[in-house]
């Protein structure tokens, strides 16, 4: 029976370092099934789903001590279940970058009961002047019955106080 282990990595970004826990992953057996990882202000950081042999478990953990440059936490997981049920969301918000634009939209998001399965956001500047413009992309999953109409409604009137611009689309599930 296969373990599930969800890895999170931070360390100094440098060449070479996603080669180093691919190696050690394989040499120990270990699949690795999905990550995301990125370079954020000078550290590359990620998390990764890996399936590994029970057997080969104890000593793939042990191993990922030794990564040179790399902090790695292990976390034991369920197997990849099937998709999420329910809705699947679409948010996308740009606008003048400020203080507290991500803990408002994600406190309308929990209100109705909305999960974020991804989150990327970045800064960029804006066109023709020196401000800094936010930017994030979301995908969402909600429950079969939520009210798209109130969420809606509630994202204008916080954009509104915000100064940005959110869009809300409904996607198909792959």
């Amino acid at each position: 029976m296969a373990h599930h282990l969800v890895l999170t990595v931070i360390g100094d970004d440098r060449p070479g370092l996603v080669g180093e826990l691919s190696a050690t992953i394989s040499v120990h057996q270990g699949s690795w099934l999905e990550s995301s990882m990125a370079q954020l202000a000078g550290k590359f950081a990620g998390i990764v789903n890996v399936a590994v042999a029970a057997e080969h478990a104890e000593a793939l953990q042990q191993a990922l001590t030794t990564v040179s440059g790399l902090r790695i936490t292990v976390e034991q997981a369920q197997a990849h279940e099937s998709a999420p049920k329910g809705r699947r969301l679409k948010l996308a918000l740009v606008g003048h970058d400020r203080i507290g634009i991500v803990r408002e939209v994600s406190q309308v998001l929990a209100n109705h009961a909305v999960n974020v399965e991804s989150l990327d956001t970045h800064t960029s500047s804006a066109p023709m002047s020196a401000a800094i413009l936010f930017h994030a992309v979301a995908e969402l999953t909600a429950a079969p019955n939520l009210d798209v109409g109130a969420l809606t409604a509630e994202l204008e009137r916080i954009s509104n106080d915000l100064m940005v611009d959110i869009t809300l689309d409904e996607t198909i599930r792959s």
